[in-house]
Formats: structure tokens, sequence, C-alpha cells
């Protein structure tokens, strides 16, 4: 009996587990035989790896071969395993060598012509294959860029089966035609959405915006403390104008958050294939046909995929017209926005993906959208049935609202003296989150808005003299307990931002002011 082994990895979500690809070659009924619960995509790599064997100059093994993947409690699914079935099996055959392929760790897609095509969710593999202590993966040539981020690990790209015997035959590359254009193409798979950002429309800036002074106020707190966002006001007041510049504001992403966005972004075939490395926030703005499963993740079987939340991990989720979307679609967004995670679970598995954004949330007063209230035909009661589609919970955990009017005339005439530059704003933002860092340093929480209700109130509490407001808005039932806490969070922001050690009595009335939505 001849015996080989290489590996390769298993993605559950954006988790990936290093899986042992073993292949034996022994006496009895020729064929291949898969065992290590593989799903339909991986059991059809037998006839793939036929097909590529053949077409890269290699023989075949007319007798019966096993391929197992251990553990194999653990269900496999995907063609990211091609490559490695392929590797393990030329080494058994003494194609190879069999000790050149033990120590690598093997992804990739088969074509039947050989070609070793690109995989989704390369990077997440490549970093689980690290995290286990591997230091040589092999990935497709059309997924080099993404496996290279990932520090101390030697990457080594092939873009056929038989240059990858060449090189663990230590041959000289075959001369190749070029590549074809990858398969992973950037494009999302989720259902309803659209992926807006600064490549859309040419560069954003804060200054763009006139009037609406008190709103662009409000998103610099929003991107000082990740505070949760809703503006109302007619159309044409500026609502996605203002939530479209919020990512401009933003610091850009550290190489630990860029690396998870990315990875994110790569399980949802939803990563350009210019931009291997995500570094801004990204801003995801799904169209309100979504469902709950594309607005928080979910799928078949195995094949659970990230939703809407989690692409907008480390940034902004939009929700403009929020009303129009459905209301268990956004009450879905209540444990998410709470827990920073979203944990989707099917008979056949379970997957936990990261969702910490901030949640901006846009709507018109009214169904018939007027953009003059004097044209506004819908009854008192239609108006108040069409905002409640935003049920109670979720707007308690909304902790910036601000109702929207047009700009006046002399706004729009005499607001360039007064309209910042996101550069201006983001500046003063990064110095906010300075300050919230060097308090925050000893704990495991970075903003202001991450601290909980209980911490809030034993270690971070206001001076009495500045709770007055807040304590009078407690007791005369017009503020509830969890309104109470994203008050003072939003009073520890406006702190930073004018530099002060702990809010005072403005800050904490500007705090109760923007969360209550009543216009100062």
């Amino acid at each position: 009996m001849a015996l080989a082994k290489t590996r390769s990895v298993s993605l559950v979500g954006v988790e990936g587990f290093v899986v042992d690809v073993e292949a034996a070659i022994t006496s009895g009924v020729p064929g291949l035989h898969l065992v290590g619960l593989p799903d339909t995509a991986l059991n059809e790599a037998r006839d793939r790896v036929r097909a590529a064997v053949y077409n890269s100059g290699e023989d075949w093994p007319n007798r019966h071969v096993t391929i197992s993947l251990f553990p194999a409690s653990l269900p496999k699914r995907g063609s990211i395993f091609d490559a490695a079935i392929a590797v393990a099996l030329m080494a058994a055959a003494e194609a190879i060598p069999p000790r050149s392929c033990e120590g690598l760790v093997v992804i990739g897609e088969l074509g039947l012509d050989g070609r070793l095509r690109a995989v989704p969710g390369a990077l997440a593999a490549v970093l689980a294959a690290s995290q286990a202590g591997c230091k040589t993966v092999v990935v497709p040539s059309a997924n080099r860029a993404e496996a290279e981020l990932v520090d101390d690990l030697q990457v080594i790209s092939a873009s056929s089966l038989r240059g990858l015997l060449c090189l663990l035959r230590n041959e000289p590359p075959p001369i190749e035609e070029d590549e074809e254009p990858s398969d992973a193409s950037p494009h999302s798979i989720t259902e309803g959405m659209v992926l807006s950002g600064q490549g859309n429309r040419g560069p954003l800036d804060l200054a763009d915006v006139r009037g609406q002074a008190e709103a662009r106020r409000a998103l610099e707190i929003s991107a000082a403390g990740g505070h949760h966002l809703f503006f109302t006001g007619p159309p044409g007041c500026g609502k996605t104008m203002l939530a479209e510049r919020l990512p401009t504001l933003m610091p850009p992403l550290d190489r630990e958050e860029a690396l998870k966005v990315t990875a994110i972004h790569s399980v949802a075939r939803a990563l350009p294939s210019d931009q291997p490395l995500i570094t801004r926030p990204p801003f995801y703005a799904p169209h309100h046909t979504a469902s709950t499963a594309a607005m928080v993740g979910g799928g078949h079987g195995r094949h659970i995929q990230p939703g809407a939340v989690s692409l907008a991990h480390n940034g902004i989720l939009f929700l403009d017209e929020a009303p129009e979307f459905q209301r268990t679609t956004l009450d879905a967004l209540r444990q998410p926005l709470e827990e920073g995670e979203v944990r989707i679970s099917r008979i056949e598995g379970a997957a936990c993906f990261p969702a910490r954004f901030t949640l901006v949330l846009a709507a018109n007063p009214c169904p018939c959208a007027a953009a003059k209230q004097v044209d506004c035909c819908c009854a008192p009661g239609v108006r108040r049935r069409y905002l409640s589609k935003l049920s109670g919970p979720l707007l308690d955990r909304i902790d910036l609202k601000l109702e929207l009017t047009p700009a006046s005339r002399a706004e729009l005439r005499y607001d360039l003296e007064f309209a910042e530059a996101s550069e201006v704003v983001a500046e003063r933002v990064l110095q906010a989150r300075e300050r919230a860092a060097q308090r925050l340093a000893d704990t495991p929480w970075r903003f202001n808005s991450e601290i909980p209700g209980p911490e809030l109130r034993r270690r971070f509490t206001p001076p009495p003299e500045a709770m007055r407001t807040a304590d009078a808005a407690l007791q005369n039932g017009s503020l509830s307990v969890r309104g109470f806490d994203r008050i003072f969070r939003v009073a520890w922001t406006i702190a930073d931002l004018a530099g002060r050690d702990q809010p005072n009595e403005d800050d904490v009335g500007g705090a109760l002011a923007l969360w209550t939505g009543r216009r100062s």
C-alpha cells in the first residue's frame, strides 16, 4: 500500500481549521473514494482531479484510491481541497516525492484542464494555517496577493497543477499560457445589496454638505465614539449625502482590523481584485428589499455566508429609507448591535461572524416623501404608522437622533465659511479616539460606545452636578435605563472632542438632546 499526506484548510464562516489530506493506493476496484464528511461540491472533486491529472500529462493510478480528510467528524465543503487531493494522490503514486508535500498547506480549485483557480476565503484559510503553526502554504496565483498579507509565512503560488508538481519535483517550471481571469471575481453573492464607497462617485468630503451644521456635528460625534445615528427629514435635505461622508471622518483600519475585514469580504466574494487589503472602514448600504438572511447572514446546510452586518464590520452599515425594510429584518439587527457578532445555527453546522459596525438610519417622515410639508397628503396616523416600523427596542439602541430640515437660502450662501473639510474634522476625531484609548487602556474596549452599562456606571460616571438633567429625565420616565447609559457614552465622546477630562453638564445635556431627537 502506498500512502502520502498533505494538508489543507476547511472554512466554517470566517474561521478556518487545518485538515490532513491523506491518500492511500490499495488493491481493489479502481476508483477514487472520499471519506471525512465531504459535501456535494467536494465529492465532485473526484472528477475534477482525475481530468486535471490527465490534462497535466500525468498517469492516473489504475487502482483503488482512498482520500481521507481528517478530522473525520468535521464537515468539509467546497472546492478548496482540490489541489491538496491531487498532490496527495500524486505523492502516493510516487509521481512526486512523498516528503515534498508533508509540510505544506495546499489550497485551490482545479479546472478540468489542470489550471489552479482562485478560491473565496483564501485570506481566512491562510490565517488559519498560520495560527495553527504551519510555515508554508501553496495558493493559486490569483490568491497570492491575499496570502502574502499574512506575516511569517512562506507563500508558494502556482497557476496550474502541472506547475505545482514540477515545483515539488525540483524541476524547471513549464511554459504555460496566460492565466484566465479569476473565478473569485469581486462581486457579492449576498442578495439585494449594493456596496457603496468612495470609488463609486469620486472623492467625498464633508465640506460638500451645505447647511446642516448640527448634522455635521452629529457625524463627528458618531465617528469619534462609534455611536449609531438616525436621520429623519424630507427628501433632498442631505441625509444620504451626510451618511456617505461618515467614513471620511474615520481613521484608517489598523493591521489586525484590516485583515479581519479583508477576510470577511474574501469569504463573501466581495473583495475588489485590485485591493488585496481593505484599509479604510467599509461602507455598506443594502437595498431595502434585502431579506433577513441577506442582512445578518445565512445559507443552506454548511454553506453559511456573511451578511451585510458582517461586511460592514469595523465600518458603517447605512440603511436608507429605513422604514421600507421589513420589520423582522430591522429587528434582527438588535442582537449584533449589542454583542458585536452574529451566530448562525443550522442543523448541519453553525458559524459566527464578527459584526461590530456603526449603524446609520435615514428615513422620510411619511410614505409620500413630499419635499415640502405643505405638499404632504399623509394623515397623522399614517405618518405615525410609517415611522413605527422602526421598533422601540431598535431606536433605543441608537445614540444620536436628529430631525433635519431643508437648508435655507442663507445657510447655503454663508455656510461656505463654516463647512469644514473631512480632513480637518478627521483630525479632531483621531485626537478624541486617542483620549478615549488612553482612558480605556486597561480595559477590553476601544470606544466609548462599547463600554457596558454596569462598568460605565461604576467606573465612568460623570460628576453629580453634570448628571442633573439626565437624572430628571430618568425620574419622569422620558428616559430608559438603556438610554441613560447611552447618554453618558455620548457625553464622554463630546468631552473627548472638547479635550476635557470628564463630561460637564453641557456635555450631558447635549447628549440628552441628541438621544431624544430634540433640536437645540
